[in-house]
């Protein structure tokens, strides 16, 4: 019998790895970090109740000075990514202003405006502003009226149309125009290019009157007068019963004073 004793195998465990210090930066980082996302939380919290005062306020300033006859709600949005930011800056980027159920001198309309360059201070011009107002025919015969016109507008297909009196050999001849209105800033031109008799015709060759009337050019008609100085006609989109009057101005003021202006031709 052998004494030898068997040969014992050692084999080295690899030592556990370190966690401590990997929690202890661990707990660094979240120190660092939890601060910065309340910061921006807090900020952007911030943020957004100010861009609802200013919004509320803005609305609440222009529905103020809107002119005695024009009544209705105005909702404001105040674009950008920092109302903050801008406000510091002393210049809104973008401001919209919606309007969709007002009401002048008793007529429905609606409205949209967007400023771009708007100022915190309200007494300093904004650069650009550019809306839209849309309006019925009904709203139309009620508040806009065309020199020598009898009867009411009656909105086409990107026309008017309207009736007219003219005398032939001392008849009293009766007529409706279809015109084409064309936005020409403090006016719109109306293009006749079509008329019709409609009385008083008889027995009588009127294609000279016809051809008179619809060659006579365009027919201006002022609409500054019922807009604030300094707004003008840029563009004029019609459909059947409903018109869109496309607007414009620069370095406007939008106080008491602009709103209830009004321009001249």
């Amino acid at each position: 019998m052998s004494d030898a004793q068997p040969t014992q195998i050692l084999t080295t465990q690899p030592a556990p790895a370190a966690k401590r210090p990997r929690r202890r930066w661990l707990r660094i980082l979240l120190w660092i970090l939890i601060p910065i996302v309340v910061i921006v939380a807090v900020f952007f919290i911030a943020d957004a109740v100010l861009r609802s005062y200013a919004e509320n306020r803005v609305a609440a300033e222009i529905e103020k000075n809107l002119p005695d006859n024009v009544q209705g709600d105005v909702a404001v949005h105040i674009g950008g990514v920092s109302v903050i930011q801008q406000y510091l800056s002393g210049t809104f980027d973008r401001v919209e202003l919606d309007a969709p159920s007002l009401t002048v001198q008793d007529a429905p309309l609606s409205a949209k405006i967007v400023a771009t360059g708007v100022p915190s201070d309200f007494t300093q011009p904004v650069a650009a502003v550019n809306g839209s107002l849309t309006i019925s025919q009904t709203s139309l015969n009620k508040l806009v009226s065309i020199p020598g016109v009898t009867g009411d507008l009656a909105l086409g297909t990107g026309t008017l149309a309207y009736d007219g009196k003219a005398e032939l050999l001392g008849l009293p001849i009766g007529y409706k125009l279809t015109v084409k209105p064309e936005a020409a800033g403090k006016t719109v031109l109306l293009h006749p290019v079509d008329a019709k008799v409609t009385t008083g015709a008889g027995a009588l060759d009127l294609s000279t009157l016809l051809s008179a009337i619809t060659s006579r050019g365009p027919i201006p008609v002022c609409v500054a007068q019922y807009l604030p100085k300094g707004v003008e006609v840029n563009q004029i989109d019609i459909v059947p019963g409903t018109a869109t009057v496309h607007l414009d101005a620069q370095n406007m003021v939008l106080d008491e004073a602009t709103l209830r202006s009004k321009g001249s031709c």
